[in-house]
C-alpha cells in the first residue's frame, strides 16, 4: 500500500473544490466545506504545515473519497 500524498491545507481545499465542495464558512483557522449532496468536512488551515495522514484519512472518509481518486486529483493539479 502506498503512502498518502503530503498536502498542505490550501492544496487540499483546491482539490476538494474541483470535486464540488465549497467553503461555506470560516471559523478561525478552520474552513468548513460542504458539497451540494450534503457531504461536509473541516480543513484546518495552518501556514507552512502539511496535513497529517490521520487527518487526511478522516477528511477523505468525510468526503467519501477513496485513495485512488485523491491520487488522481493530485496528479491533475
Amino acid at each position: 500500500m502506498s503512502r498518502l500524498p503530503r498536502l498542505d491545507a490550501r492544496t487540499l481545499i483546491r482539490i476538494l473544490a474541483r470535486e464540488g465542495f465549497e467553503v461555506v464558512r470560516i471559523n478561525g483557522s478552520h474552513h468548513f466545506l460542504r458539497h451540494t449532496d450534503g457531504r461536509g468536512t473541516v480543513v484546518s488551515m495552518h501556514a507552512g504545515e502539511t496535513i497529517g495522514p490521520g487527518l487526511l484519512t478522516k477528511i477523505m472518509a468525510d468526503c467519501e473519497m477513496d485513495r485512488e481518486t485523491l491520487e488522481r486529483l493530485v496528479r491533475d493539479l
